[in-house]
């Protein structure tokens, strides 16, 4: 960079830090107090002691869930294992009249076994599993997609689903109804439980996306008009097996 564009940049740097000066200055005159220049002390950071060790046995951590997400708009249904949840699924669907189902890829829901037991005309499609199809559209189109969840936390009553290849973020985004399968033992007390998994593991080896869902998408942007399934699925069930 020539010098004189170096020297243009300082002075337009040096004229826009006093005019911040000048404005933060006019504040604090009209506040009739004087300007706090030393960074404030912070004796404590982070979660207190107390919080880090703070857990709920599995049976309150389901009930609290249940109620948290319940509150949210979501249903929560306890499922002894994968044959429970793949009938769940099954009635679900025959009750919706559900046709397309989009499943992420993996060994668990390969489990579930979906395909095996869905009658015609239902059709279930497995995430990025043939190559060149257009995959988000294909989630805006399905009735249901089947995730299955990483973790899920009962103080806030969020599930959380990670992100890759076999993945993809459009299964739980776009369809209009999501099936989540939680696992209890990936259901903690808090949200710091699951948060402290991804800085152990580093940035390098951060999945692609990090979803938390609580409950079907809700949104009131437009003058607090409450509106359910604007921006992801309008139903949501959490399906606690185990």
């Amino acid at each position: 960079m020539p010098d004189t564009e170096r020297s243009w940049l300082a002075e337009m740097e040096s004229r826009s830090l006093a005019k911040q000066e000048a404005f933060i200055n006019g504040i604090a005159a009209k506040l009739q107090r004087p300007r706090v220049l030393d960074k404030p002390a912070h004796p404590f950071r982070g979660a207190p002691d107390f919080w880090q060790t703070f857990e709920w046995p599995v049976t309150e951590r389901i009930e609290r869930f249940t109620e948290n997400f319940r509150s949210a708009g979501g249903h929560v249904s306890r499922l002894p294992d994968l044959d429970a949840a793949r009938s769940f699924i099954a009635g679900k669907a025959a009750e919706m009249e559900a046709r397309h189902i989009l499943r992420q890829d993996g060994p668990e829901l390969e489990a579930l076994n979906l395909e095996g037991c869905l009658p015609e005309p239902v059709r279930v499609a497995v995430w990025n599993r043939e190559p060149g199809d257009n995959w988000k559209e294909r989630a805006a189109e399905a009735d249901f997609g089947v995730v299955y969840a990483d973790y899920a936390a009962a103080y806030t009553g969020s599930i959380t689903v990670l992100s890759d290849a076999g993945k993809g973020r459009s299964v739980s985004l776009l369809p209009t109804v999501l099936m989540a399968i939680v696992p209890v033992e990936r259901l903690k007390t808090r949200l710091g439980e699951i948060l402290g998994d991804f800085d152990r593991s580093g940035t390098g080896a951060l999945p692609a996306g990090i979803h938390f869902i609580s409950g079907p998408s809700r949104s009131a942007d437009i003058e607090n008009d409450l509106t359910i399934g604007v921006h992801g699925p309008g139903i949501v069930y959490a399906l606690i097996i185990g």
